[in-house]
């Protein structure tokens, strides 16, 4: 029999958590690197055609306004409503604007592309007016609670 000392056990280096921890940082850092990639021009928005530019001078926005309204949860809905008149003499099935806010230091603080007109509404006719509602639910704290700059981004026609 023998006596003395209790022998300790070498304790083992937990080689599957290990891996599993590479595994992790492998796949997380892979992800991290192809986020951060830049993504070609197929991606964005179609940009204006030269026929288009040439047409936006026949488009007028009117009546615009800037409202804000309290939801149940505390958050802000701020509406632009106005009109849209089509005084060319084509018939478009949709136009889209770039609705740009800025903070205080005429910063860019939200830029955000909406539908005004769109062709499963009808499209917007030679010479006719409609209205149109843009909503914003996710106003940054900075915006400086002024009106967007309202700039034509998009024009199909029929």
């Amino acid at each position: 029999m023998i006596t003395g000392a209790p022998v300790k056990k070498k304790k083992e280096f937990p080689t599957g958590i290990a891996i599993a921890v590479l595994v992790m940082l492998l796949v997380g850092g892979g992800a991290a690197w192809y986020f951060a990639q830049p993504r070609d021009n197929a991606n964005q928005a179609p940009v204006l055609t030269p026929e288009a530019k040439a047409y936006v001078k026949n488009l007028k926005l009117g009546g615009v306004e800037l409202k804000a309204t309290d939801s149940a949860m505390a958050k802000s809905l701020i509406e632009i409503v106005g009109n849209i008149t089509n005084n060319g003499d084509r018939k478009l099935k949709l136009v889209e604007l770039n609705c740009v806010f800025y903070d205080p230091y005429n910063q860019v603080v939200l830029r955000e592309r909406v539908a005004i007109v769109r062709s499963k509404n009808g499209g917007l006719a030679p010479t006719e007016t409609k209205a149109f509602r843009m909503p914003f639910d996710n106003m940054p704290q900075s915006w400086n609670q002024a009106m967007p700059q309202l700039v034509i981004a998009q024009i199909q026609f029929e």
